[in-house]
């Protein structure tokens, strides 16, 4: 069986392929997904699925290079830097073309080799001023 630090570099590079149903592999079938800069989290594969699908559409050349990968146990950290070009909708925010670049960091608790919670950390307000969308 995989350690957790393994699963999420595999994460990494089934991510960097943005291929969501490769990724979606990874997790467990009631896998919690937080990414807290959005809100609550998301519940279950087809709700990461969909959010999977949805970011890929809207940032089809987004990429993550890990700066660092921690393993603690059960659990993974990966300190990153990626980016992307707004390309497809998202949201209520039509694609303009606009690039980013972001360092966030990401907490992957791994059990039995899959994902059974992440949780995310990123600057919205960075992000967002970078696409022209509006933080709310």
């Amino acid at each position: 069986m995989k350690s957790p630090k393994e699963v999420v570099q595999d994460w990494v590079a089934v991510y960097n392929a943005r291929d969501p149903y490769a990724l979606i592999e990874l997790y467990h079938d009631d896998a919690e997904n937080h990414q807290v800069a959005f809100g609550a989290p998301l519940h279950g594969r087809e709700a990461l699925l969909e959010s999977f699908v949805s970011f890929f559409t809207a940032f089809p050349d987004n990429y993550t290079h890990p700066l660092n990968i921690f393993e603690d146990g059960e659990w993974a950290i990966v300190e990153w830097k990626g980016g992307g070009t707004f390309l497809g909708q998202l949201g209520d925010h039509a694609p303009n073309g606009k690039s980013f670049i972001l360092q966030g960091c990401g907490f992957f608790q791994v059990i039995n080799g899959k994902i059974k919670f992440q949780r995310g950390y990123i600057d919205k307000h960075t992000w967002f001023s970078q696409l022209g969308i509006p933080v709310a």
